[in-house]
């Protein structure tokens, strides 16, 4: 979900009646499997740098003190969602998994 348009994150969160951060609680979830996956042959190396800068991106969010940057309105114009996506987006071309459908969840409240 990191790599989808801002539009596409708007509608996947709102489906899913979920906060903009579980996109980025999702990423680190997966995020935290990649050097595994790497070992495996299953991601490629090369993404390995592009995903450790994505990671930083929502942490140095998370420290800004200003919750404006989890809002679905930061999805179109904060310049760390910006970079997020360019980044993921990056890493999907490379691993040839670009074009996918946004993931379903199973939300459980």
């Amino acid at each position: 979900m990191v790599a989808a348009s801002a539009p596409a994150q708007t509608a996947w969160l709102k489906k899913y009646d979920v906060l903009t951060d579980e996109i980025a609680l999702d990423f680190d979830h997966g995020f935290s499997m990649a050097e595994h996956l790497v070992e495996e042959g299953l991601l490629s190396l090369d993404s390995l740098p592009d995903l450790q800068l994505i990671d930083s991106i929502f942490d140095e969010m998370t420290r800004d003190e200003s919750s404006d940057r989890w809002t679905i309105a930061a999805l179109i114009d904060d310049a760390g969602w910006g970079q997020a996506r360019e980044l993921a987006q990056q890493v999907l071309a490379r691993e040839r998994a670009d074009g996918m459908p946004p993931p379903d969840i199973c939300v459980i409240r």
